[in-house]
C-alpha cells in the first residue's frame, strides 16, 4: 500500500469536547473495522485531531470512502485499518 492511494481530509466542527477523554486509551487507538482475517489498509491520521471533527477517507485505487469522528482529546483515533473493496 502506498499512502498517495488514499485521501485523507479533516473536516473542523469548530467545537471542543466536552467530555473527558477516555482513560483506557491515553496514546490514543488504532480503528480496526477489518474482520478476521480479511484483507485491509493501515491509514496513519493525523494525532491528535485539533478539535472535534471528521475524517473522510477515500480510497483512489478501490472507491472505499469511509468517516471517523474526533474530539480533539487523547482518545482520538490515531490509524484507521479499513477492508479493501477488490
Amino acid at each position: 500500500m502506498r499512502q498517495t492511494q488514499f485521501q485523507v481530509r479533516w473536516i473542523d466542527h469548530n467545537r471542543k469536547a466536552v467530555q473527558p477523554s477516555n482513560p483506557d486509551y491515553p496514546n490514543g487507538k488504532d480503528i480496526d473495522s477489518c474482520g478476521p482475517n480479511e484483507k485491509g489498509c493501515n491509514i496513519p491520521l493525523t494525532y491528535p485531531a485539533p478539535r472535534c471533527g471528521l475524517f473522510v477517507i477515500r480510497c483512489l485505487k478501490c472507491g472505499l470512502r469511509a468517516a471517523c469522528s474526533t474530539a480533539g482529546r487523547r482518545d482520538d483515533p490515531r490509524s484507521i485499518k479499513l477492508r479493501c473493496k477488490q
